[in-house]
């Protein structure tokens, strides 16, 4: 073996894995226009990433309620399909973009969600002396 083989870089993993963080766009209430293809994916692309409910109108005028939890960007509106887990069912649906008039984001659970701001609350309660406490999420409604 030659001796760069048996050297090994020692490496800060510190630095190695710290990334630029992401900022997520405030899209809670948002209504985008449809009016094209290009508007149409989009808003989907938007949607796939949105950490909340989102209200999708069909054509057809049904409603669903629920989370975007993946989709299929083909090449037209007719090939590209978004798939939910709707709020009031275990069922994942399928449906079209061609089939859908409207999308309405709804609330952004992760909005202030942060790890910092749960130590704050539990700190708060242990300070006041409360017992059996823990850091536990929000309800989600």
């Amino acid at each position: 073996m030659s001796e760069t083989a048996l050297k090994t870089e020692v490496v800060d993993p510190d630095s190695v894995e710290v990334a630029a963080g992401f900022s997520h766009e405030n899209l809670e209430g948002w209504v985008p226009e449809l009016a094209n293809e290009a508007e149409v994916f989009d808003a989907f692309d938007k949607a796939l990433d949105y950490r909340g409910d989102i209200t999708i109108t069909r054509k057809d005028g049904t409603k669903f309620d629920g989370y975007i939890f993946d989709r299929k960007a083909g090449k037209s509106l007719d090939d590209s399909v978004i798939r939910l887990f709707p709020a009031n069912s275990n069922e994942k649906l399928s449906i079209r973009y061609s089939e859908i008039a409207r999308l309405e984001f709804g609330k952004d659970r992760a909005a202030g969600k942060h790890w910092e701001a749960w130590v704050a609350q539990y700190e708060k309660k242990k300070a006041a002396g409360e017992k059996n406490i823990g850091i536990v999420p929000d309800a989600l409604d």
